[in-house]
């Protein structure tokens, strides 16, 4: 059993810690490091339709990713590696709007620089915000959206514990789509 993150909560601010990392709102500074992850095509290549993201792009989606904390009170993390306070990229939890035919339902989701990648990174930020849904947020259910084909991200599903429930295709890209999912219950069940 993977020991729970510490959260901190000091005026409308959350922060995760795990051993190696820090989730927590975002900055200003932040903006640079996320560009240089969307303008990747490697990391960008399973989302949405694999378009790439500048900085005006990358700075719209942290505002909305701020103002879902606003008006949720979960969003998505920015991931800094705890040893050099390095942005590694995100995790967290929103709302699927793209995707009516799972609503009501919040999403854990991820995106991590390359360089970054195949250290378990993912699965220690994605494990600490999961704990956070359901240990601080009270939600029921938490969804995961993985692209076909996309088996590094299934690979992560799995050691988070999801399971897949449905396949479907996503109405913004159309490319196939797996829905996985996570209850309180089957959560509080593998954390004991």
């Amino acid at each position: 059993m993977t020991k729970s993150p510490s959260a901190i909560q000091n005026d409308r601010m959350v922060t995760l810690e795990t051993p190696r990392l820090i989730l927590r709102r975002w900055r200003e500074e932040d903006i640079a490091p996320m560009t240089a992850v969307n303008a990747d095509p490697n990391v960008m290549r399973w989302i949405r339709d694999g378009s790439v993201r500048d900085e005006q792009q990358t700075r719209d989606g942290i505002r909305a990713w701020e103002n879902e904390w606003e008006s949720h009170g979960f969003g998505l993390f920015a991931v800094e590696i705890r040893s050099t306070g390095e942005l590694a990229g995100f995790t967290g939890l929103s709302v699927p709007a793209f995707l009516p035919e799972v609503l009501p339902a919040v999403e854990a989701g991820w995106r991590l620089g390359r360089s970054h990648w195949g250290q378990g990174l993912a699965t220690e930020a994605a494990t600490a915000a999961l704990r956070f849904g359901f240990e601080e947020r009270g939600l029921e259910r938490i969804v995961s959206i993985i692209q076909k084909g996309n088996h590094a991200s299934e690979r992560i599903t799995t050691k988070l514990g999801m399971h897949p429930v449905r396949d479907t295709v996503n109405p913004t890209s159309g490319r196939h789509i797996t829905i996985f999912e996570l209850t309180s219950h089957q959560h509080s069940a593998t954390t004991r």
